[in-house]
């Protein structure tokens, strides 16, 4: 399978004082507002690092879905919630908690599945920071 996806920002003014929108195809986001503020503040907004996790997560949680279907498994919910640590003007780590609720799997299992969709997801491949998974079965 191949396809394109596209994303545009437009920013106005410096990059203290100025603001910007983030637009997706989808139009999921539309006009989205990041600034200063927003990135490195607690402004109201969206920021790159945040979208990156969220990219992350939505890609790894898939991923997973995908491998354990494979292994005869059915997940009844997969959380993942991504943290994104930015660091002296670089992203240096992205950690994936993972909990799951899949029925009839053992931990064991489960973990050496998620860590193979960790090493597998199209977006850890795409991230060169240290990626950590802490995975938990219910």
């Amino acid at each position: 399978m191949n396809f394109t996806r596209s994303a545009k920002a437009q920013w106005k003014g410096s990059g203290k004082d100025g603001k910007g929108t983030m637009t997706t195809e989808s139009t999921v986001l539309q006009d989205a507002q990041y600034s200063f503020n927003t990135r490195f503040e607690d402004g109201k907004g969206t920021n790159p690092e945040e979208l990156i996790g969220a990219a992350h997560a939505g890609c790894f949680s898939m991923q997973l879905s995908f491998l354990l279907g494979e292994a005869g498994f059915t997940p009844t919910t997969l959380d993942v919630d991504a943290k994104v640590d930015f660091k002296d003007g670089e992203i240096v780590k992205v950690t994936l908690h993972l909990k799951g609720d899949v029925p009839n799997i053992n931990s064991d299992e489960f973990n050496k599945i998620a860590l193979k969709a960790k090493e597998v997801c199209p977006v850890s491949k795409l991230l060169n920071a240290e990626i950590v998974l802490n995975a938990s079965l219910s």
